[in-house]
Formats: C-alpha cells, sequence, structure tokens
C-alpha cells in the first residue's frame, strides 16, 4: 500500500495513492484523522481503511496534479543517523563508527516533493544526502530487541538530508547544519513495510545531480540496519507513533568530490529508491 499527503486549501491530508491517483482518506473513511500522525496516535487500521478506500466510488484526482506536503507534516521527532554506511565515512576521512552518529531534525526545515530546497543567504555550501526514511507505526516500547522492532514500523519513504556544510562543521554537534528551513525534503509516497523486504534491505538507492549519478548504493550496505537502528534508540527513548528515522546516505556527496560539488539555484536533485520512489526538489536561492 502507498499512502501520500498532500495539500487542500493549504492543509496536509492524508491520502492513499491508487496507480497514478490519489484518493482522500478522510472523504473516503470519514473516521480517520487528515493528518497521517494524528491517525496513527488514535491506533486507525490504515491498512484497512485504505483498502475500503479503494474499494469505494470516492473521487480520485491525479496524483500528478496534487501539491504535496512533507510525508508526516509535523514528526514528533525525526532521528537522523550520520555516517551510516562505510564509503560514506571513509569519503569524510573517518572510521567506521562504533555507535551511530545520530542528531536532530525540526519540522521546520521539511519540505515536501517538489518543492524547492534552499541555498540560505549565509552560505554556497549546499549539500544533498539521498537517504531512506523509516516512519514508525506504533509506540516503540523502551529496550525493544532488534528481533521485535520491526513490527513497528508502518512503512518507508525517500530523504534527502541537504547539509549546509560550513554551518555543520562550526560546532561539534551536526545540528545547526541539519536545520536550516527548506533543506530536509521528505517523500512523495510511504510504502508499507509489508510491500518491501523486511527493514527494507537490499533496495537500490541512488542520488542524481541534474540527472547526473552521485550516489549509487544498496541499503544493505547500512552499517546500522533499521532493526538495530530501533532497538539502539529503545535503549535511550520512546519512538512514537508518525517519527522519522532517516538512515544516512551512502558516498558520493558533494564536500567529498574534488573540487567540491555545491547545489546551486537551477538544480535538480533526486533520490531515487528501489521499491519506493524517487523524490524530486529543484534547488532555488533563499527568497530576499
Amino acid at each position: 500500500m502507498k499512502f501520500t499527503t498532500y495539500l487542500r486549501q493549504g492543509a496536509p491530508r492524508l491520502a492513499v495513492v491508487d496507480g497514478e491517483n490519489l484518493i482522500d482518506l478522510n472523504d473516503a473513511q470519514p473516521h480517520v484523522p487528515c493528518d497521517l500522525r494524528a491517525a496513527l496516535h488514535q491506533g486507525v487500521d490504515l491498512l484497512a481503511a485504505a483498502r475500503a478506500a479503494l474499494a469505494s466510488t470516492t473521487p480520485r484526482q491525479p496524483l500528478a496534479a496534487a501539491t504535496l506536503a512533507p510525508l508526516v507534516p509535523d514528526p514528533g521527532k525525526t532521528v537522523c543517523l550520520g555516517l551510516n554506511y562505510f564509503d560514506h565515512a571513509k569519503e569524510g576521512g573517518r572510521d567506521k563508527p562504533d555507535y551511530p552518529w545520530f542528531f536532530y531534525r525540526g519540522s521546520s526545515s521539511l519540505i515536501a516533493h517538489g518543492a524547492a530546497g534552499v541555498v540560505p543567504k549565509v552560505s554556497s555550501r549546499f549539500d544533498y544526502e539521498a537517504e531512506l526514511a523509516v516512519v514508525i507505526g506504533r509506540r516503540v516500547p523502551r529496550h525493544t530487541t532488534q528481533a521485535d522492532a520491526l513490527q513497528y514500523v508502518l512503512g518507508y519513504s525517500c530523504f534527502n538530508d541537504m547539509s549546509v556544510r560550513d554551518y555543520q562543521k562550526r560546532t561539534p554537534q551536526w545540528t545547526i547544519g541539519k536545520n536550516f528551513d527548506g533543506t530536509g525534503a521528505f517523500g512523495p509516497v510511504l510504502v508499507t513495510a509489508d510491500e518491501l523486504p523486511p527493514g527494507a534491505v537490499g533496495l537500490k538507492i541512488q542520488g542524481r545531480l541534474n540527472g547526473a549519478v552521485m550516489q549509487d548504493a544498496n541499503t544493505s550496505d547500512m552499517i546500522f540496519n533499521v532493526a538495530e537502528t530501533i532497538a539502539l534508540l529503545a535503549e535511550v527513548l520512546t519512538l512514537e507513533p508518525g517519527d522519522v528515522i532517516a538512515m544516512g546516505t551512502p558516498a558520493g556527496v558533494g564536500q567529498a568530490r574534488t573540487p567540491p560539488v555545491w547545489m546551486k539555484a537551477g538544480d535538480t536533485y533526486e533520490v531515487a529508491i528501489e521499491g519506493i520512489g524517487t523524490l524530486v526538489n529543484p534547488i532555488a536561492n533563499e527568497a530576499a
């Protein structure tokens, strides 16, 4: 099953994808909240609701004509991993980490498929990072084991963890360079976990700048897989419905190239993950 979040009169609405169309889930099933996170917190069986919507006569609208929102518009937590592919750690001059390099993203940094990633006024060192995103569907109890972890995953999407590299390096903590407005692209769809290999292992992941392949890897190359990451986080905190984990990026980022490659206004970056879809974002300068 595939879900997306689109805008109606400026407000995010949860929809199920039906081929090239979408069905507003609340229109088809009025008991389902309009917001994905709210629906998950209420314990709605989204797969059952989606099946009912697909079988209904609820009007469809073309997916390509919809203005999308970030898949989870306001996650309670967006936890990101740094250096989670060995080749990416190596290109950055670092050894394989013994523990994930976790950092947070705020909701104000998130943008949708099709929205512009924003080159900030204060920097031109604007980089790309193609990533797999995990959406938590049910509350993850503390100290959950790897063996149990995947049952709490609703599904997977694409993420572009766009980074302002000089700000990222101003402090030992990466948060400031990862939270500029308009830099966390998320979408366009969520593919439910039952349609993908457990933990989304074995999927081809690519990042493409203006059509040229810059990053080319497989999710099997991750140092810490999805189940292990959830278990490690559960040692520390409670993952809640609608929380997001961005699983890190493979080698090929712009700052590691000679000379460095920075995204600029007029560029387009695509994140393509096998079995999930393609996240596309143009790049623009920050408005005056």
